[in-house]
């Protein structure tokens, strides 16, 4: 757990009204079409060259930079070397969503090659689609079923074969924002169908020092490391994927110093509110 509760209080930022609702605008659509023909988990000779020279530009310039700018501290890397052979056979990764960077943040602290990350299908049609992808980026289809079976199809066979997915349980990245969201079932649902854990993670904030405050910086990040969690085998269908979702936001929001009980958004979602990922 953090040593210390931080919120940043962001300000500049205008958060719509639904906790899963983006607020930053992708101002360019290269007209990439998401359905049942497409390759969500590109597995081409080519592709895999392009996340070849990725991994190693993230190695040697890019994980230095994401250190240096988001003042990264990563907690209890320990749990991953302590559960190795539980996750050896695939793992769901969970955390809140809360800097353009964080996937990168991510991406240093476990030192993996083979991670994915769902992501809202507008960051892979816009303007950043190309580097998206060559670090892992799988959108998610929307409002097509034989996309959304494609896209399952493709999920799972990653995750058949040893990978580890990223996934946002809150639906939308808010910049620097304290409070852990109201969590969707998505996560727990792959988890299941795989019969795979889930790794919790969560970012939490440090003061910023005098330069960062000066340049604008709101927060220093600190990545903590959980131990995996897995469904209740007594449990089935959506009485499964809820109990393990609860589990999971209450466990984010421990490892972000933050008791669930006092967390701003009370229920980790609302009924009525509910979006599943598929």
């Amino acid at each position: 757990m953090a040593k210390a509760y931080f919120d940043p209080k962001p300000t500049k930022y205008p958060f719509p009204e639904q906790t899963d609702e983006h607020y930053l605008e992708v101002k360019k659509d290269n007209g990439t079409v998401f359905d049942a023909s497409y390759s969500y988990v590109d597995r081409s000779k080519s592709f895999r060259w392009k996340q070849k020279f990725a991994r190693f530009m993230l190695w040697t310039i890019v994980f230095p930079m994401v250190r240096v700018k988001l003042g990264l501290r990563i907690r209890d890397r320990k749990n991953l070397k302590t559960h190795k052979n539980e996750l050896t056979n695939g793992a769901i990764l969970v955390s809140n969503h809360i800097h353009m960077w964080d996937y990168l943040a991510i991406l240093c602290a476990l030192k993996r090659p083979k991670i994915g990350v769902l992501v809202w299908k507008k960051n892979v049609s816009g303007e950043s689609g190309t580097l998206v992808r060559w670090v892992g980026g799988i959108p998610i289809p929307e409002g097509d079923a034989k996309a959304a079976l494609a896209f399952r199809q493709h999920v799972n066979a990653f995750l058949a074969e040893g990978g580890w997915l990223q996934t946002y349980a809150e639906g939308s990245m808010w910049e620097y924002y304290a409070p852990i969201r109201p969590f969707k079932t998505g996560a727990a649902v792959l988890a299941i169908d795989s019969n795979i854990p889930v790794l919790p993670m969560a970012f939490s904030y440090r003061k910023p020092g005098f330069l960062r405050k000066l340049f604008g910086q709101q927060a220093k990040l600190t990545l903590s490391i959980g131990e995996p969690i897995y469904a209740d085998s007594t449990l089935t269908g959506t009485e499964a994927q809820d109990d393990l979702t609860k589990r999971l936001h209450g466990e984010v929001c421990r490892l972000a110093g933050i008791d669930p009980d006092q967390n701003v958004y009370g229920p980790v979602f609302h009924e009525d509110k509910r979006v599943d990922y598929y």
